[in-house]
């Protein structure tokens, strides 16, 4: 009896393994853990960024441990990850690079924007033109610094913690790109 009890648990434990080591957001599959710099992370939290009724992107953030508030966040020790997986027809470079301008304008003082400029200007110039189907990946780490992939292949590496906590803003801030694309972000939806 205990046997056979045994074999039931370790079937349904099974059944639902494939929902615990994922999560679906608008038909993207995301993995509930990853590895940046060797440390792995947890899916803080998964949206949609919407623009004029259209879905632009699934965004997903990855963190060693999970937190539902940005003040949190941004001073979070370790490899974090920001993921971005276009639903999109197509988004010309200078679009997605104006995009990033207008949310760091939104959401970082002017001194911030000064003495980021030279870097989030580096940052910026790594951005391709994107199409559905596309994966932006921008890991941190304190041994590499910001790495931006484009479908798993790395454009460039800008230094500095500072520029993540920055890109997070973005999402995370006072003003953010999608209120909604937020509270995913957290977790809190």
């Amino acid at each position: 009896m205990l046997r056979k009890m045994g074999w039931m648990m370790l079937a349904v434990a099974l059944c639902w393994a494939p929902w615990t080591l994922a999560r679906e957001v608008a038909g993207v599959v995301l993995p509930e853990q990853v590895s940046v710099a060797g440390a792995p992370l947890k899916l803080n939290g998964a949206g949609v960024r919407s623009r004029f009724f259209f879905k632009v992107y699934v965004g997903a953030l990855y963190l060693t441990r999970t937190s539902h508030r940005s003040s949190d966040i941004y001073p979070m020790d370790g490899p974090k990850r920001m993921q971005m997986h276009f639903l999109y027809s197509k988004i010309e470079r200078q679009k997605l690079r104006d995009a990033w301008v207008e949310g760091f304008v939104r959401n970082l003082t002017s001194a911030q924007l000064s003495e980021l400029k030279p870097r989030l200007d580096e940052f910026v110039a790594l951005f391709p033109a994107v199409v559905e189907g596309d994966v932006l990946t921008i890991d941190y780490s304190p041994r590499y610094g910001v790495q931006v992939s484009h479908n798993d292949r790395l454009l460039g590496t800008v230094y500095g913690a500072d520029l993540f906590t920055a890109l997070l803003k973005v999402w995370l801030g006072e003003d953010p790109a999608d209120a909604s694309l937020k509270e995913g972000l957290l977790g809190v939806d």
